[in-house]
């Protein structure tokens, strides 16, 4: 499977590799889903490209997604803007849906209770033998969470079609405490915090509970029936 290039120019192009490493698809699947040459498609990516909107509208349907999303004009709009689809049905995920679709890493929301009502935070995270793990800062809500048990959800949309999934996972969070193994989980993360700097509290999510949904549209790409 090739990569996408280290720094894509163009931010349409970097959204296009990303999207197509999310559906774990060749510039070849993509160039054939799309109409278009497999060069092509790596140019989109490389290069400061824009292409016109027939393309634009074959591409994001080859990526099953939607024009906005790869220009970006959804960015600063909450999920959840389109209507439901007609005879949507939710199906309950099983264990192993469940971690393949949290995948090895991405971003997930905590929510716990700190004292002054609910909080929801959200964190980059980490996934590694069954447990979650990401980092914060000394000064966080999470950091008092120490040895409690909170929650832990992630979840994608697809707003083109109004279908997606959620996972949610709770258990007790401990901190690491040795120093040696905090920076080896910190430096073998495959991201450091979106945050910034200043979030080096190392914390793992063991679950007792694991649970996950889909909302299902017979007819929409990607899904059978």
């Amino acid at each position: 499977m090739d990569r996408p290039p280290p720094a894509a120019r163009g931010d349409i192009g970097r959204r296009v590799a990303a999207r197509r490493l999310q559906l774990d698809l060749s510039r070849q699947d993509v160039a054939l889903r799309a109409g278009a040459a497999p060069g092509y498609i790596q140019y989109v990516e490389e290069q400061s490209a824009t292409p016109g909107i027939g393309f634009l509208l074959r591409l994001a349907d080859a990526l099953e997604t939607t024009v906005q999303e790869l220009t970006g004009g959804t960015v600063d709009l909450p999920g959840g803007l389109g209507r439901a689809a007609r005879e949507a049905r939710m199906v309950e995920l099983d264990d192993t849906e469940c971690w393949a679709l949290l995948g090895d890493h991405g971003v997930g929301r905590v929510a716990l209770n700190d004292g002054d009502g609910p909080v929801v935070l959200p964190v980059n995270y980490q996934v590694s033998d069954g447990e979650v793990r990401f980092s914060t800062g000394d000064r966080s809500p999470l950091a008092g969470a120490d040895g409690k048990e909170i929650a832990f959800e992630t979840d994608h949309i697809d707003e083109a079609f109004s279908k997606g999934w959620s996972v949610l996972l709770v258990g007790t969070v401990r901190t690491v405490t040795d120093e040696d193994e905090a920076l080896r989980l910190r430096e073998t993360a495959y991201s450091s915090p979106w945050a910034g700097e200043g979030r080096d509290r190392v914390m793992i999510l063991a679950p007792r509970r694991l649970t996950g949904r889909r909302i299902v549209v017979d007819g929409a790409p990607g899904q059978a029936g």
